[in-house]
């Protein structure tokens, strides 16, 4: 069963949360850590937008 883990922050644009995913799909071998399975940006109820993953 999947579960999503929720990053902590909320950003004013999709520009920027879509930054992070790309990050977090290319990047994360610098910290040590596995690619995540499956990265997405959603919106939040009040228009935010935040990046969601599978580990």
């Amino acid at each position: 069963m999947m579960k999503w883990i929720y990053w902590g922050r909320l950003y004013e644009t999709k520009f920027q949360a879509g930054c992070l995913v790309r990050r977090m799909e290319n990047d994360w071998w610098i910290y040590g850590y596995e690619s995540p399975s499956e990265v997405e940006v959603f919106r939040s109820r009040k228009g935010r937008y935040g990046v969601r993953f599978v580990p």
